[in-house]
């Protein structure tokens, strides 16, 4: 017996022995394919077997997704400046590239993938499901490629424009090792052509769910293995993958709270009893997005690729809300910050930029009302953290003794506004939240458990803070 309500794990859980045996045997051809035709032909069986499993995966909608790749290289190269450029010129090339991108993101939703019948009447057979793949519903997944699509044309956009000023390029001899210089350092012209375009956008292990690695960070992996992967590490991965995916499945079996989540059974439950159902929802959450993202990157690890890592802290150990959302999709804040935070001003235009990042967020996860409210529940919520940390970001204030249990005081705040926010966009909604909260406020019995919860996470919150201290005192800054 066990909950198999939620649809995006029980269709992961389902298709994990194909997915399995697909890893398998990508990992099979791609050693044999470099034993037999030697590390320089690597890129020419990237793209073939890149071209055959889109077609498995997607049949002729394969068609589509090659010409909506064909149109974002040509827009990254119709946008870029021939001769050294203004400031306005880099906004307009890269404001283009944006722009396009958004209107496929917006089209592929409205259209619903696309059908063959509206171009020709004689095409219609291709829209039969025998022809459409495995995953008939490709626009659902190709959001994560639509971030490549962008990584790709800034990352060329911007070494165009670093040329101009004569900025260092990487070369095959000496690749970075960090993770950020190798993000940061700009390939040689040859880098960006079509075909390592194509590589990059489709690569079988990261294809399907990410992380997400940019393009200037996949091909320095390409040039040069890091040296990150070992042996060692591999196996160490592998073991915690298991780990957590046992996890999930013994709390599936015990706790059935995506169930009473999901027909909302929760009429006569105590304030108590609907707090740990929203907590428990949270963790799940939590779950079942960590599996799918280690199991690819375990994937990308075995080929030698060592993309991001995402969610590398726990769900419950997080009080911050700015930290929480750099450690839970860790590659895709790395992407939103390279790609659309810094450009928008960064921390000189914090505000502005938090509101239209968190806006995108909501929108590329889902074009719906409920995650745009997420989103902006999220930006207001952040607002007090930010403010919170101008007024005391005097060293000063860190010697004192009462700062650690104001900064703990915060931290409950924190907890509380991102569980609700985050009940709102992926688990509840809004009025399970409301009711939640009503429950919560509107009987002496919730609000003696309101108090209770807050207590307790307030002392959780100052575990948090003296791990993060001990990580310190070790050299270990994850700033989150």
């Amino acid at each position: 017996m066990q909950d198999n309500s939620d649809l995006q794990y029980r269709r992961f859980r389902q298709g994990l022995t194909k997915l399995g045996l697909l890893s398998l045997g990508y990992l099979s051809v791609s050693k044999l394919s470099r034993r037999w035709l030697g590390p320089g032909r690597r890129k020419d069986f990237q793209t073939l077997i890149a071209a055959l499993i889109l077609l498995l995966l997607h049949g002729s909608s394969v068609i589509i997704i090659f010409a909506i790749l064909i149109l974002n290289f040509q827009v990254s190269r119709i946008s870029i400046p021939t001769s050294p450029s203004s400031r306005i010129q880099k906004a307009a090339a890269t404001g283009l590239v944006w722009f396009v991108n958004l209107a496929v993101l917006f089209a592929n939703d409205y259209w619903n993938g696309y059908a063959f019948k509206h171009l020709s009447s004689s095409l219609e057979f291709l829209d039969r499901p025998q022809y459409k793949g495995l995953i008939p519903r490709w626009q659902i997944g190709f959001n994560i490629s639509l971030l490549r699509l962008i990584s790709y044309a800034l990352d060329y956009q911007w070494a165009v424009q670093n040329h101009f000023q004569n900025l260092p390029r990487s070369s095959a001899a000496g690749e970075p090792e960090n993770e950020k210089e190798r993000a940061k350092s700009n390939r040689v012209s040859a880098d960006y052509g079509f075909q390592n375009y194509f590589n990059y956008v489709l690569y079988p292990p990261l294809y399907i769910a990410g992380p997400i690695i940019t393009f200037n960070n996949f091909m320095s992996q390409m040039n040069k293995k890091p040296s990150t992967i070992t042996r060692r590490t591999i196996a160490g991965y592998t073991a915690r993958f298991g780990v957590c995916y046992l996890t999930l499945e013994w709390i599936l079996h015990y706790m059935y709270v995506v169930a009473i989540k999901d027909t909302q059974g929760w009429a006569g439950d105590t304030p108590f009893e609907l707090g740990i159902i929203g907590y428990w929802n949270l963790i799940i959450i939590w779950l079942k997005l960590l599996i799918p993202w280690r199991f690819f990157r375990l994937w990308a690890l075995l080929d030698g690729v060592d993309p991001p890592e995402n969610m590398i802290r726990c769900m419950s150990n997080n009080f911050s809300t700015l930290e929480f959302w750099r450690s839970w999709h860790r590659s895709y804040n790395l992407w939103i910050v390279r790609y659309l935070y810094i450009p928008l001003g960064g921390a000189a235009n914090m505000v502005p930029a938090t509101v239209v990042v968190f806006t995108f967020v909501a929108l590329w996860h889902d074009l719906s009302f409920k995650l745009l409210t997420w989103g902006w529940l999220v930006s207001l919520f952040v607002l007090p953290e930010v403010i919170a940390k101008q007024t005391f970001a005097k060293s000063s204030y860190r010697s004192k003794d009462w700062f650690r249990h104001l900064v703990a005081l915060g931290g409950t705040l924190n907890v509380m506004t991102m569980m609700s926010a985050n009940l709102v966009g992926f688990s509840i909604g809004i009025d399970g939240v409301k009711f939640m909260w009503h429950e919560l406020l509107g009987s002496w019995a919730g609000v003696r458990v309101l108090a209770a919860i807050l207590a307790v996470v307030f002392c959780a919150v100052q575990v948090m803070i003296e791990y993060r201290e001990a990580e310190m005192r070790e050299g270990i800054l994850r700033k989150c």
